[in-house]
């Protein structure tokens, strides 16, 4: 675990570096491939470390601490970042990383052990890797591109058609091979399963949300960088303060409850935001950001501890793998499919106000509304305030659409989380019981047996 979180950090700071100093788009998103692959590498093990140095009855304590002390680069990240593309230029903002990871890996070698499963074999799954990258590459492709090629294009029906058989493959395949990328008996177990349905539920809606109100501070409210980043603030900072607190309390009460009314909250803060118009200022947003960052805070930490609790302690790094891998493909999935709809609702919007353009043009405009297109350099005024309205109208039904998902996601974790916490629970049939940390490993240690 802990050689793969060398790796993973090693890689992400490299290849930050290297994007700094990319010479083309092309190298920019090849080295950003790059650095994905360094996060993945890199995150799971870090809950794998956390799960295998806690025992369960402070699991939620210490997973509490891990997810503030990531929502503080959170906080951190569009505040600076901001800054940086505003004062320098949007490639120093990737010259952070490299000292960062070097201050990481010296400290993972004094102040971990290694550990691993001995319980499989070290062969990797690459014909699983091979087939769920394929899948959700066309599926997400699809996504993006479907209003641009039109939905019942060869083009946008062949991608649907490789992206299921590709996953499709990838089920098969993982319930064959010896030593599998995911390991689909451990959603027999429903924590588990619930668990990774609202990591991938509530990273759809969080990154959609950040990624469509950024752009709308900077294009409809003409925030600057660094400005937009200043008023995700209230958001970043609770989720911060409450992820602790809220670990704390998932060991005490459970994670059902506060996972809950953590996605109620996130629910009600979408739909607040639904009713956004281009006048909206950004008292009007500061609520939603508010109950967006208490209701975050509620749901990660005590999301990874029921993820984590409900698999043998050995078998951490898979399952946190599983979990990071919801989380990615949710928050993926997040942003195209806000894309995706406020492309389609725009479209209609565009029709509907601006008939006298041909519909060629009209296409091209609302093709341009997903990545948030709506200054339109030189063009009357009558189309750019078309093409604001239209941006806006678009985002306020795709705000809506993301509370009804997330609402969704609250029943999800209501009906699946187990009930009580680790130490009080007995065990269901299907989620092994973590073992005992050695009574001579204490948390404090910051080590792993």
């Amino acid at each position: 675990r802990r050689a793969m979180f060398l790796f993973g950090v090693a890689v992400f700071g490299a290849s930050s570096l290297a994007i700094g100093f990319a010479p083309n788009d092309t190298a920019l998103v090849a080295f950003r491939a790059i650095q994905g692959i360094g996060a993945a590498f890199m995150m799971p093990a870090t809950l794998s470390i956390i799960t295998q140095t806690f025992p369960p009855e402070q699991r939620g304590m210490a997973i509490g601490t891990w997810a503030g002390v990531s929502a503080l680069a959170l906080a951190i990240g569009p505040v600076l970042g901001g800054f940086l593309t505003e004062q320098v230029g949007w490639q120093s903002i990737f010259f952070i990383n490299p000292p960062i990871a070097i201050g990481a890996v010296l400290v993972a070698l004094f102040a971990t052990r290694e550990s691993r499963d001995e319980t499989v074999s070290r062969s990797v799954d690459f014909r699983g890797i091979g087939a769920i990258t394929v899948g959700l590459t066309a599926l997400v492709l699809a996504l993006v591109e479907g209003n641009r090629w039109h939905w019942g294009s060869p083009r946008v029906i062949a991608l649907l058609g490789i992206a299921a058989v590709a996953l499709a493959g990838f089920v098969i395949i993982e319930r064959r091979v010896d030593s599998p990328m995911v390991d689909f008996g451990f959603f027999r177990s429903r924590s588990f399963l619930g668990a990774n349905l609202v990591a991938f539920i509530v990273s759809f809606a969080m990154l959609a949300q950040f990624f469509f109100l950024a752009l709308y501070m900077q294009n409809i409210l003409h925030y600057t960088p660094l400005q937009a980043g200043v008023r995700f603030l209230p958001a970043t900072v609770l989720i911060i303060v409450m992820g602790p607190i809220a670990g704390r309390l998932a060991d005490r009460v459970g994670s059902r409850p506060l996972m809950t009314l953590g996605l109620i909250l996130v629910a009600t803060a979408l739909f607040l935001q639904s009713s956004l118009t281009i006048h909206t200022g950004y008292g009007h947003l500061l609520p939603g950001f508010v109950l967006m960052g208490a209701g975050m805070g509620l749901v990660m930490s005590p999301m990874s501890t029921a993820a984590m609790n409900a698999v043998e302690r050995t078998k951490a790094g898979v399952a946190s793998g599983v979990l990071s891998m919801s989380r990615m493909v949710g928050g993926t999935f997040g942003v195209a499919v806000m894309g995706a709809l406020v492309t389609a609702i725009g479209r209609s919007k565009i029709d509907q106000s601006l008939p006298q353009l041909s519909a060629h043009t009209r296409a091209a405009i609302a093709n341009s509304l997903g990545a948030g297109a709506v200054q339109s350099h030189g063009a009357p005024a009558q189309v750019v305030a078309a093409v604001r309205e239209a941006f806006v109208s678009a985002l306020g039904a795709g705000l809506t659409i993301g509370a009804a998902v997330t609402l969704a996601g609250a029943a999800v974790a209501w009906l699946l989380i187990r009930r009580r916490p680790p130490q009080t629970a007995a065990e269901p049939a299907t989620e092994a019981r973590v073992e005992p940390m050695p009574a001579d490993e204490t948390p404090s240690e910051l080590t792993v047996a």
